[in-house]
Formats: structure tokens, C-alpha cells, sequence
């Protein structure tokens, strides 16, 4: 399949800059792929969807502070973001500089950070940062919240809590599971009041999510790679949903690919692994069968997920009538309910 099979027109005016004012209070287009058809409702109506014993998987990941700004010894500019953290002392960073730092180099972050570069991982840093703090600590102090690059704004007061979920617990992201961010506390108690199960995976999004599939063909794309762990007792819950007849609705692409990682083999396995799993229309799906996520990029490897899951004409079909529509489109806009095509 061409990339270009993926792409659509969106007008700038449709990407959703800041969050609403409430969490629920965006809309919800319910793709029924079975059927081929779809609805415009609310979020607020998500509990009409679900039934006594279904279970809901979210992606309890929390998204670190990972924008760092800083210097070079020799005094030039350094815009950071930390795409994973290493040990305790160490993290891979995206660096952008007039001249890229070689290993060896001294760099001070936020004028309070000493740190030295170990090394390169492709397009990636090495950094050493001061044992003072842990990196963690050291973001927390000093970092900023990394809002995606089409917010196309510094982040502000309200960001430390809109993009991040409710129930995240787990530090080590870099972007939001973005579906999660609908959920307040009173709708999960609804959920649960009516029997709805919850259960969580972690996945720590890096950056790499919000990169576009520069290869002129799918097959020629390399899938960036994330950590993830199934709990021993998510897959306890999953396979309790599934022996009631139960329904097991991703919340999220990476609660998605998390639960498909691990299931590569025909059974869900519970652990810790990493995932350069890339799904593409023709994929079979092992565990979930429904979807709640956001409206995705053109030409993403998201975009590409969605349409393995709900079918590609039917998703290009229900894009284009959420653009006519007026949706609110990326990590801040409305969200989609798919049930799965096969």
C-alpha cells in the first residue's frame, strides 16, 4: 500500500489548539465497521455503548516534563526533548542546535542542569545528566511539557493537568494517550456503576508518534520502538471479560498496540517488552474489539491503524464527514468509538 492512500486535507482551523472546558464534553463520532455506517453523538453518551461486563483497557503511562532548553559550553542553543529515559542518570534526547554536540560535550539545561553527552543512537543524544537529582527529578524541577509540534504553542498553566489522563501513574511518555484525556472521575464511576470492568496497560509514547511515514510505501517504513507492560492482572481481566462474553475496548491506540504486542503469538502473555509493532490494513487483531481513539494525522502510522481496524474506505469516508462536519482534529479534539470489521 502507498503512503499517499493515507493522506487528507484538513483545514488548520480544525486542529484543536487548547482543550474544552470540560474533559466529556467533546464529541464522539461511533463507527460501525460490521455495518459500515456511522453516527455523530457525544462523549457524554459513551456509557450508552457499553454493557454490564465489558472491559475498558486504558494506558496508564504519565507524560513526563521532557522539554528542556539550554547551552552548549562554547554558548550556542540547545533545544531538548528527552525521548526516553534511560537509567537514573541517563536519558536519550532529540537535540537541535546550529552545530550538533559531539560526545564528550558539556551542556547546561535550564541554567540549573549540568550535563555531558555519552554518545549518539541514530537521529539520538546519550546524555549523562548531574547526579544531583534523578532525570526525572531534574524535568520535574526544571522541563516543560511537551505539547505536540501542531499545537504550535508553549504550554501553559492549564497543560501540567489537561494532557495528561486522569488515572496516569506511570511516568515516562513524552505524548498523552490522548483518548484518555475525555475521561473524568465521574465517568469512570458511571462506567463501573453499570458494570462496566477497567484494567491497565503501560506504554510510554515517544516521540516518534507524531512523525509522518516519509517512505513512499509502507513496506519501507521502520516503526519506532516503545516499552510497554501488561500487568498479570489485566490479562486476568481480559480473559474473565472474554470467558463472559465480555468486549474488550482499547482505550487508545498505544492501550491498542500494547495488548496486540504481547499477542503476537496467538495468546495474550502478560510482562514488560518493547514494541516496533506496525499495523496495517490486512492485520489480524487477537484481542480488541473496539477502539475509542482520536482523529489522527495524514500519512500516520495511526491513521494506518485505524483503518486496519475499521477499514480503510469506511475511515476515509468518516473522516471527510468529520471535516465537513467541523470536528476537532489531534491530541486536544473529539474522539471516535470503532467497532472492529472482523
Amino acid at each position: 500500500m502507498k503512503t499517499s492512500d493515507f493522506d487528507y486535507e484538513l483545514p488548520d482551523a480544525l486542529i484543536a489548539r487548547y482543550p474544552l472546558a470540560r474533559r466529556d464534553a467533546s464529541r464522539l463520532l461511533h463507527i460501525d465497521s460490521p455495518h459500515a455506517v456511522y453516527a455523530d453523538r457525544l462523549f457524554a453518551e459513551l456509557p450508552g455503548f457499553f454493557r454490564p461486563g465489558d472491559l475498558l483497557v486504558f494506558n496508564d503511562t504519565r507524560v513526563i516534563k521532557a522539554r528542556l532548553y539550554g547551552e552548549k559550553s562554547s554558548g550556542g542553543k540547545i533545544e531538548a526533548l528527552v525521548e526516553r529515559v534511560l537509567s537514573e542518570h541517563e536519558a536519550l534526547l532529540f537535540m537541535r542546535a546550529s552545530k550538533s554536540p559531539k560526545p564528550g560535550a558539556e551542556i547546561r539545561f535550564a541554567d540549573a542542569i549540568p550535563a555531558r553527552v555519552t554518545g549518539r543512537e541514530g537521529d539520538l543524544f546519550r546524555v549523562a545528566f548531574d547526579p544531583a537529582h534523578s532525570v526525572l527529578e531534574w524535568l520535574d524541577l526544571h522541563g516543560a511539557i511537551p505539547l505536540p509540534p501542531y499545537i504550535d504553542r508553549a504550554a501553559e498553566g492549564d497543560d501540567d493537568t489537561r494532557y495528561q489522563t486522569v488515572y496516569a501513574s506511570n511516568p515516562g511518555a513524552v505524548a498523552a494517550p490522548t483518548a484518555g484525556l475525555h475521561f473524568d472521575q465521574a465517568m469512570l464511576a458511571t462506567l463501573r456503576a453499570q458494570g462496566v470492568e477497567t484494567a491497565f496497560v503501560t506504554l510510554h509514547v515517544g516521540a516518534g508518534t507524531f512523525q509522518p511515514v516519509r517512505a513512499e510505501t509502507l513496506a519501507e517504513h521502520v516503526m519506532h520502538s516503545e516499552r510497554y507492560a501488561i500487568p498479570e492482572a489485566t490479562l486476568a481481566a481480559i480473559q474473565a471479560a472474554q470467558q463472559r462474553g465480555g468486549r474488550i475496548c482499547a482505550v487508545g491506540t498505544t492501550s491498542l498496540r500494547a495488548l496486540e504486542s504481547a499477542s503476537r503469538s496467538g495468546t495474550l502473555i502478560a510482562g514488560e517488552g518493547e514494541t516496533d509493532l506496525f499495523i496495517t490494513p490486512g492485520y489480524r487483531f487477537n484481542v480488541v474489539e473496539r477502539l475509542l481513539t482520536n482523529f489522527h494525522l495524514p500519512k500516520s502510522t495511526l491513521l494506518m491503524l485505524v483503518s486496519a481496524f475499521g477499514g480503510s474506505e469506511l475511515l476515509r469516508q468518516a473522516y471527510a464527514h468529520a471535516v465537513a462536519q467541523q470536528y476537532r482534529f489531534f491530541s486536544y479534539g473529539d474522539a471516535m468509538l470503532i467497532e472492529r470489521q472482523n
